[in-house]
């Protein structure tokens, strides 16, 4: 990788009884690392992480960063400390073996199970999020069945995901001001929203549908559909066929980040909507760079 770049592996899934719900996230050249920025950015590899978030009942959150000595990488294997990622072309694998972060606790309770990404069928193609290429997002897996066995705590259930990935070739604020994204599975297939703002000014959206072979085809943009800001004020939107959403859920709140549910309207269907939005604007502030390390600390190890 080069100096400035990153590459992140994205699964959310969403329980079958809707209880529970998670993301995890492989970070290569943490695009949210404050002390990736604070050095410059020359070494990648040197700034990684594994950034886990369980949802429901039994709520977990864990992102340490970690250096260059503690990962091992090949084409199909990567292991971020002790725990590790594993495609074998039809199964992503991911074996977790963390320790949670919780803010003012210095208490850190294990996280350790597996979680098992199946998709239903693969996306080849990748789409730029900017004229210069210097960003590309792939959709892998539109559609996936996803089964999570958790020793630490104790959960075991399965549901349906979504499993994409993104690369650059310099920073995350160095494109983009502010971006929304939304993916909502369909009866025959998924549909996943991309829209923002870049650093230079201009504007980039579209919408691609997915078929039950993960072949894309872009398709009209549906109607903007307003959501009201997260706790900590962070402007959210998606777009629904009627131009009206409804937060079910918000996952995660922070000062530049909202992960949230929705309840939608698209192509005819009444779908649940996994959705972000992102202000790296705000992350690059000062204020927001001193309280990062609280929240995904930097470990030797």
């Amino acid at each position: 990788m080069e100096p400035g770049g990153y590459a992140w592996w994205y699964v959310d899934a969403i329980s079958a009884d809707g209880r529970h719900a998670l993301t995890i996230i492989a970070f290569l050249g943490s695009v949210f690392s404050p002390y990736y920025k604070a050095s410059g950015r020359g070494d990648p590899l040197d700034h990684c992480s594994l950034n886990i978030a369980l949802y429901g009942p039994q709520h977990r959150w864990v992102m340490h960063e970690r250096p260059r000595s503690c990962i091992a990488r090949e084409a199909h294997h990567l292991e971020i400390g002790a725990s590790a990622l594993r495609w074998d072309g039809n199964v992503l694998e991911i074996d977790i073996e963390e320790r949670d972060t919780r803010l003012f606790n210095p208490v850190h309770r294990r996280v350790a199970g597996k979680v098992r990404v199946h998709p239903e069928a693969l996306n080849a193609a990748s789409f730029a999020l900017d004229p210069a290429q210097n960003h590309i997002w792939q959709c892998m897996a539109p559609r996936a069945r996803v089964e999570v066995e958790m020793r630490e705590p104790g959960l075991s259930w399965s549901g349906s995901g979504y499993f994409d990935h993104n690369r650059g070739r310099e920073p995350l604020e160095s494109g983009f001001d502010t971006w929304h994204w939304s993916r909502a599975h369909l009866s025959d297939g998924a549909v996943v929203c991309y829209e923002g703002e870049r650093a230079d000014g201009s504007v980039f959206a579209s919408a691609i549908r997915f078929d039950r072979d993960a072949a894309p085809q872009d398709i009209e943009l549906p109607a903007i559909a307003p959501l009201p800001r997260s706790k900590w004020s962070v402007a959210r939107r998606t777009r629904s066929q009627i131009g009206v959403a409804r937060v079910r859920r918000t996952w995660e709140d922070t000062p530049f980040y909202a992960r949230s549910e929705l309840a939608t309207k698209l192509l005819g269907e009444e779908v649940a909507a996994v959705q972000e939005s992102l202000d790296m604007r705000r992350f690059a502030s000062g204020a927001v760079q001193f309280m990062l390390p609280f929240r995904m600390p930097r470990k030797a190890t």
